[in-house]
């Protein structure tokens, strides 16, 4: 029961997550770029949308999509069913505690760190290209890392500051969504939640994620963009990416992107939770699991 019972979480994440690429997608661009770009070369969120619209084009904003699109399924797909997995573990009974489910949520994201991190490596670097005659390609990105700098440091560069930064993300993430779909329960009934109910869960559960982890994200940006690998182990490198954003930008500059991504994420949020639910909702019909 339990193994077909992940099958479905599995299916019904892979559904989410090309739900979460393709809503979130230009607001994602606009946001990584507010964090790798050059000290100012743009004024603010809304002057990288003009700027990449008027010198790249409207498509610019999808750039770096196919990478978490081609590997969203299975990042969303281990996470949804990393998450089912996580709750067994930490509980036997179906009804999980907020702190239960955020130390489940903590579990799955560090289990997610192992797919995410080479999908974001390379989205962060197609993102970081502005329409030059010598951008690259996604293929001929990935074939480079490879090549010239190998598994750990290239096609998994920014691993364990990817791990830092899901631990505390997804603990936020599920925990605000149960707790705002708790509420909206109480009133409308488990079996009855409409589906706006669902959306605003998952934008709450969005909202929670960025602020949760958002100066580590703003650090695994920096870190997959680099020229070269980092040196040190990871809490040398981290803590030297901080220290120079704070000599770069002060406090503030850990924070540069951060009004995109909240913006980002009640739409992508919203849209992945609804898709996981109904998705699975559907399956467990199918196969009366």
């Amino acid at each position: 029961m339990a193994s077909l019972e992940t099958v479905n979480e599995l299916a019904a994440g892979s559904v989410a997550g090309a739900a979460q690429v393709i809503v979130g997608q230009p607001l994602d661009t606009i946001k990584t770029r507010a964090q790798i770009a050059p000290k100012g070369m743009f004024k603010g969120p809304m002057d990288i949308l003009v700027q990449t619209v008027r010198k790249e084009g409207i498509l610019a904003l999808y750039k770096g999509m196919l990478s978490p699109l081609i590997g969203i399924a299975g990042v969303n797909s281990l996470l949804f069913a990393a998450y089912g997995a996580s709750k067994r573990i930490v509980s036997p009974f179906p009804d999980l505690s907020l702190k239960q489910i955020a130390l489940a949520g903590a579990m799955a994201g560090a289990a997610n760190a192992i797919l995410a991190s080479p999908v974001e490596m390379l989205k962060v670097r197609m993102q970081g290209q502005y329409g030059s005659p010598s951008d690259k390609r996604l293929s001929v990105i990935a074939r480079e890392m490879w090549k010239e700098w190998g598994f750990r440091q290239g096609i998994m560069r920014g691993y364990w500051v990817t791990v830092a930064r899901e631990i505390p993300a997804y603990a936020g993430f599920y925990s605000a969504f149960e707790f705002s779909k708790r509420k909206f329960a109480q009133r409308y009934g488990q079996q009855q939640l409409p589906i706006w109910a669902l959306l605003t869960s998952g934008a709450t559960g969005g909202i929670a994620y960025w602020l949760a982890c958002y100066p580590l994200d703003v650090i695994k940006s920096r870190v997959q963009l680099r020229p070269i690998p980092p040196t040190g182990n990871p809490f040398q490198y981290i803590n030297a990416e901080f220290r120079a954003i704070l000599g770069e930008s002060g406090f503030a500059g850990l924070y540069r992107g951060l009004t995109p991504s909240l913006i980002r994420s009640i739409p992508a949020a919203a849209s992945t939770f609804a898709a996981f639910e109904l998705t699975r909702e559907y399956l467990k019909e199918l196969t009366g699991i």
